[in-house]
C-alpha cells in the first residue's frame, strides 16, 4: 500500500465519527473561516449564475453545503455541485447528510470532469493529504474555466510561529491527537494532522506552486492564531 492509499484508509476509518470529532476539536471556528472562502470567492468572480462548484476533497460535504448557504445569500445561482474524494467512508457519510448533492469517489489528479467546466474548485483541509500535490494543482487548473476560482483553506507550517503560533502548536501536538483519538478510537489518525502540517508547505511556498500551477493568487489570510490560511487564486 503507497502512502496515498494508506491515507485513503485512514480516512476510510475515522468516517463514521469524523463530524464529531471535528466538531469538538475546532469548536466551531471553522465555519467563519469556510464562510469568508466562499464570500470572497463570489466576490472576485462576480458572477450571478455558476454551472458548476467542485469540490475536492470533499469529505462529509460540509463544504459543498457552505457553498449553497452562501450562494443564496449573495443571489447567486449554482446549477450543480459536485464533490471528489477518493474515500468510500468519507463520501458515503457526505451521501447521507446530502443526498441532494453530486459525489465521485476519485483522486485530486484524476478529476472527472471536462476541460474547463467549473467555475469554482475549492479543496478545505485536503492539500496536504495530496501526495501528488503539483499534478493535483495542474488538475485543478484543468477542469477551472479561464478565470475560474480556486478556493484553499490549510493548515500551513510557519516557520518562524510568534507566541500565539506556539500555542497552537501545542495545541496541535498535544491535545487535539488526545481528543480526536478518544472519539475516533483511533488516535494514529489524529497523530498524522500534526505531523503532516509539519511536513507540509508555508504560505509562501504554497502561493509558488499555485503560480507555478497557472494561477494568480487574489487573497491569502491566516486566522485564529495562524491555525488556519484561506488562499484564494484566479486561472490565468
Amino acid at each position: 500500500m503507497d502512502k496515498q492509499e494508506k491515507i485513503v484508509s485512514m480516512f476510510d476509518e475515522i468516517a463514521p465519527t469524523y463530524d464529531r470529532a471535528n466538531r469538538v476539536m475546532s469548536m466551531g471556528v471553522d465555519r467563519s473561516w469556510r464562510k469568508k472562502g466562499c464570500d470572497k470567492a463570489f466576490g472576485f468572480y462576480d458572477k450571478p449564475r455558476l454551472d458548476l462548484i467542485v469540490d475536492v476533497a470533499c469529505g462529509t460535504g460540509d463544504m459543498m453545503d457552505y457553498w449553497r448557504q452562501r450562494a443564496a445569500t449573495k443571489s447567486v445561482t449554482v446549477d450543480k455541485i459536485l464533490g471528489v474524494d477518493p474515500s468510500e467512508g468519507m463520501v458515503g457519510v457526505g451521501r447521507e447528510k446530502f443526498p441532494e448533492f453530486d459525489f465521485a469517489i476519485s483522486k485530486a489528479t484524476e478529476i472527472p470532469l471536462e476541460d474547463a467546466s467549473a467555475d469554482m474548485l475549492s479543496i478545505s483541509y485536503g492539500i496536504r493529504n495530496v501526495v501528488e500535490r503539483e499534478a493535483a494543482l495542474a488538475e485543478f487548473n484543468r477542469v477551472l474555466k479561464p478565470g475560474g476560482m480556486v478556493v484553499i483553506l490549510e493548515f500551513m507550517k510557519n516557520d518562524r510561529p510568534s507566541l500565539l503560533g506556539k500555542v497552537r502548536d501545542t495545541y496541535m501536538t498535544k491535545i487535539l491527537p488526545k481528543i480526536g483519538g478518544y472519539i475516533s478510537k483511533n488516535k494514529e489518525a489524529y497523530e498524522y494532522l500534526p505531523n503532516s502540517i509539519e511536513g507540509f508547505l508555508t504560505v509562501e511556498g504554497m502561493r509558488s506552486e499555485l503560480e507555478a500551477a497557472g494561477f494568480e493568487p487574489l487573497f491569502i489570510q491566516s486566522f485564529s492564531m495562524d491555525i488556519s490560511t484561506l488562499m484564494i487564486a484566479k486561472k490565468v
